[in-house]
């Protein structure tokens, strides 16, 4: 038997973290994943929107804490579920050693290609402090789901109504394998 708190209105908050060879671990702050549907996620902000600092710094610290507990090298995603209705509890759900798809709205808000820093990392490079890794901006990402309202929003392939083909111009032309 597993027994879990239940959380009323949770929100779910990612930390990206870069770790290296050489022991170091950085954050590049906070993702927002809390707008999902069926346990997908909708849209992810970052930096997070009304989180107070002090949050802000236990949540970048807890994953920091989760990399090194597993002495982790790369690009990873610490996410923990918020307790809204207390004084901001923060529950560990998993360590993804793994880029995962709403990664760019990090790179935009730090100016860090993390893909880059994978590849720097497996390399052999150190990373940057973490007083060099700024979060300037905010970025959102969209998903798109294909859907039918008819029967409770469930997942379907659709039907394409119409398509359009782009113009073939020299550039597309020579970059089209044969």
């Amino acid at each position: 038997v597993i027994l879990e708190k239940y959380l009323v209105n949770p929100r779910h908050i990612e930390v990206q973290v870069l770790a290296d060879t050489h022991g170091n671990v950085v954050h590049l702050y906070e993702r927002d994943c809390s707008l999902q549907r069926r346990h997908q996620k909708i849209i992810e902000e970052a930096p997070a929107s009304d989180l107070s600092f002090g949050v802000r710094e236990r949540l970048w610290e807890y994953g920091i804490q989760a990399a090194k507990a597993v002495q982790y090298e790369s690009a990873g995603t610490v996410e923990f579920l918020l307790d809204t209705t207390t004084s901001g509890d923060v529950y560990f759900c998993e360590m993804n050693t793994r880029l995962q798809v709403e990664h760019p709205v990090t790179e935009l808000i730090t100016n860090t290609d993390l893909v880059e820093w994978q590849l720097r990392i497996a390399a052999g490079e150190s990373l940057p402090s973490q007083d060099e890794i700024t979060c300037s901006g905010h970025a959102f990402e969209a998903r798109v789901y294909a859907e039918t309202p008819t029967n409770h929003f469930l997942p379907a392939t659709g039907t394409i109504w119409h398509h359009h083909h782009p113009a073939t111009t020299a550039a597309t032309a020579a970059a089209t394998p044969k």
